[in-house]
C-alpha cells in the first residue's frame, strides 16, 4: 500500500491501543510503527535497479523480521517517557498488529511481499487491492483529521479510529468478494473460448476494486482482458501478447535477466523498442489498456540501457490519461463499454 495510507492507518490503531494511556502522541507513534517496515528504501541508494526491485519488501516485510522487532521496539518505548503504566505486553501486542498489518496490506497487491525472507525467495500475492485506492483510504485519512482536532475527553475519539477500521477490514473482504466473482467469469471464459491455459491471474486496475486486470497464460504467450463485477456480457474481449522468449539470447547479463524472471512471477513479455530489448512485467497492468487494448505496460525494463530503469514500477501509470480515459474506465467499472 502507498505510506499516506500505512500512516493513517497506523494512527487509528495507535488511538485504539494506547489513545488513553499517551493521548495524542498515540497516533505519532503508531504511524511511525506501521512505517518502520518500509525502511527497505534505503536499498535504493546503493543497490542496482533489479536486485533493489526484490530487497523492496523483500526481509523488512518478513514474518521473521516483525519477529525480531517486535521484542526490540517494546523494549525501546517501555524506556520512553518513564514512568508510564504501560505494560511490556501491550507493547508487544501494539508493535507486532502494526507490523503484522503493514506486511498483510502490502500482501494484498500485485508488487508480492517477502513474508519466509531469508528461508524463501517465495511472495505473497493476493491481488485484491490495487497499490493506492482512495476508497479504501479515504475513512481511516479523515478519522485522523478528526482525532487531531477532537480533546482527548470526547468519549466517541476511540469509536471513530474503530469505524476507520472496521471501514478498512470491510473493504478488504468485498474485495475478496469481487475477485472470486471476477475469476468464476474469467475461468468460464478461458473453457467456452477455448484457450490452452496454463494459469492467470486478476488485480484491480488504479483506483477501484470494480473494474480487474486478467492474465491468462498460454505456452507462448498471454492473453489480456477486463472484466467488471458489474459487466453483463459474458463473453471477454481477450487481446494475445507473445512472450517472445528468442530475444533472450541478445541478453549479456543473465543474472539481470534472472532477477526480473523471479520478481515478475513468470509473468512477463520481451518486445525490441529500437535497439533494446524491453521486460515488461504484465503484473501491473498495461497504460490504460482497457481504453486502448494495444497500449504499453507500465512495467518495462530496459535490459541494455540501465540508467533508464530509475523509476520502473509505475513508469508511465497515468503519464496518457486524459478525459476520455479516465470516462472509459469509469465507463467500464460500471459494466458499460467493452
Amino acid at each position: 500500500m502507498d505510506s499516506l495510507t500505512h500512516i493513517v492507518l497506523g494512527a487509528c490503531i495507535g488511538e485504539v491501543w494506547l489513545g488513553k494511556k499517551i493521548g495524542k502522541r498515540a497516533m505519532l507513534l503508531g504511524a511511525v510503527a506501521q512505517s518502520i517496515p518500509d525502511i527497505d528504501f534505503i536499498a535504493s541508494f546503493f543497490l542496482p535497479p533489479a536486485k533493489d526491485l526484490l530487497a523492496h519488501r523483500g526481509f523488512t516485510h518478513s514474518l521473521l523480521f516483525m519477529v525480531l522487532m517486535t521484542p526490540l521496539l517494546s523494549w525501546l518505548a517501555d524506556r520512553w517517557r518513564r514512568p508510564h503504566d504501560i505494560s511490556f505486553r501491550t507493547w508487544i501486542c501494539f508493535f507486532s498488529t502494526q507490523m503484522f498489518v503493514h506486511i498483510f496490506l502490502d500482501a494484498c497487491n500485485v508488487y508480492g511481499t517477502g513474508w519466509f525472507e531469508p528461508f524463501s525467495h517465495y511472495r505473497i500475492s493476493f491481488n485484491t487491492m490495487f497499490v493506492a485506492d482512495i476508497l479504501f483510504s479515504i475513512v481511516p485519512f479523515v478519522a485522523v483529521m478528526i482525532l487531531l482536532f477532537t480533546p482527548l475527553t470526547h468519549r466517541l475519539r476511540k469509536k471513530y479510529a474503530f469505524l476507520a477500521m472496521t471501514w478498512c477490514a470491510l473493504y478488504l473482504l468485498l474485495g475478496v468478494t469481487f475477485k472470486m466473482i471476477v475469476e468464476s467469469a474469467v475461468q468460464k471464459n478461458i473453457r467456452e473460448q477455448q484457450i490452452a491455459s496454463k494459469r492467470f491471474f486478476t488485480t484491480p486496475t488504479p483506483l477501484n476494486n470494480l473494474l480487474w486486470y486478467t492474465v491468462i497464460e498460454s505456452d507462448s504467450g498471454y492473453y489480456l482482458g477486463y472484466r467488471s463485477v458489474l459487466d453483463s456480457k459474458k463473453k471477454m474481449q481477450l487481446h494475445f501478447f507473445p512472450r517472445h522468449a528468442e530475444l533472450t539470447e541478445r541478453i549479456q547479463d543473465k543474472e539481470e535477466l534472472s532477477l526480473l524472471m523471479r520478481f515478475a512471477q513468470g509473468y512477463y513479455t520481451l518486445e525490441m523498442q529500437a535497439d533494446t530489448v524491453v521486460f515488461n512485467d504484465l503484473r501491473f497492468g498495461q497504460m490504460a489498456g482497457w481504453y486502448n487494448p494495444a497500449s504499453g505496460f507500465v512495467f518495462h525494463y530496459y535490459l541494455q540501457n540501465a540508467e533508464g530503469n530509475d523509476l520502473v514500477i509505475q513508469r508511465g501509470r497515468f503519464s496518457n490519461w486524459n478525459m476520455a480515459v479516465v470516462k472509459s474506465l469509469w465507463r467500464r467499472m460500471w459494466g458499460r463499454g467493452d
